[in-house]
């Protein structure tokens, strides 16, 4: 007896159930919100141009010190504290230093202390605040206090001190940086964890014997996406105003190394004799808090579903 060949190859809807069919139904759900999220955030004309204003600014740090023939640490001394002119572009402070590559290695060093401590702060806080959720129990209750405590330490004069003391390395104050930066946030992470410990598929895993390591790294931390891309952008805004104030105070970045803080506090005592000295590095810390605003504004609205923007994309 023979049976037709046909019958044994699946057909209709067992055939979409095949692993592959499962996997490329999963790829393109997850393309689809991705470009469903541009769509909302390329919705957002502040995001887009604070987009703009941080790519030229990033450019302008890596590649702005090639349109001059001095370094930060070049002295013209036939030109003290010289106005903007066709020599020196942004003009010279009181020690004949161009300030056009000042402010190009100012950025520089502002863009690396704010973008690494944004990115250490997040990693840390969304291990501790996520495996405190996770764990719950007397770890939920001692991580808690630790976060409390360190929340009510009057952390600014601790980094104060701390920098002063080690003369004001850039590698130091991105470590001190990252280690009071991550209580509020991690606080969050924690308060949302807590409803996604109790989801069907953390129970699922926990039921198929999972390792509560990768139940954190592989179902809990992933689908806080939204809430650490936000903090993040938002972050690198608050370790740029953190640093400058440092640096401003004299507990940041210290000579002969230069940030955007060491720059405003150089200028400060000059706005009105030698306003070119504060007016530029000024401008680039606005310029650079204000795109990253926009950024993460935009960043919220997309992912959000409830806002005005999210809502409208989800419309069309």
């Amino acid at each position: 007896m023979t049976t037709d060949a046909t019958t044994d190859a699946p057909s209709g809807p067992a055939a979409e159930r095949t692993p592959e069919a499962a996997t490329t139904a999963r790829g393109h759900t997850n393309l689809g919100l991705g470009r469903l999220y541009l769509r909302r955030f390329l919705r957002n004309r502040l995001a887009v141009v604070g987009v703009v204003i941080f790519a030229l600014l990033v450019l302008f740090g890596a590649f702005g010190g090639r349109f001059t023939s001095y370094a930060y640490t070049d002295a013209d001394f036939t030109a003290l504290t010289q106005p903007p002119s066709g020599l020196h572009w942004f003009g010279t402070n009181q020690g004949g230093n161009d300030i056009y590559a000042c402010a190009v290695h100012g950025l520089q060093r502002s863009l690396m202390i704010a973008v690494s401590v944004s990115v250490l702060t997040i990693v840390l806080a969304a291990i501790i605040g996520s495996g405190a959720a996770y764990f719950g129990g007397r770890v939920e209750r001692v991580t808690l206090a630790v976060i409390h405590f360190l929340l009510i330490v009057p952390s600014f004069l601790i980094l104060a001190l701390v920098s002063h003391r080690l003369a004001g390395d850039w590698r130091v104050l991105i470590v001190v940086l990252t280690v009071f930066g991550w209580m509020s946030t991690a606080r969050v992470i924690w308060s949302v964890s807590t409803s996604l410990r109790e989801r069907d598929y953390v129970k699922a895993a926990e039921f198929m014997g999972v390792g509560p390591l990768r139940i954190i790294f592989r179902h809990i931390i992933p689908n806080l996406g939204s809430l650490l891309i936000v903090n993040l952008t938002l972050g690198v805004v608050a370790t740029v105003l953190s640093e400058t104030a440092l640096s401003f105070l004299g507990f940041g970045v210290q000579t002969p190394d230069v940030s955007l803080g060491t720059m405003l506090a150089d200028g400060a005592s000059t706005v009105t004799s030698a306003p070119w000295l504060f007016a530029f590095p000024a401008g680039l810390v606005v310029l650079l808090t204000v795109s990253m605003t926009f950024i993460g504004d935009g960043l919220r609205d997309a992912l959000d579903p409830t806002s005005v923007t999210g809502s409208a994309g989800g419309r069309r």
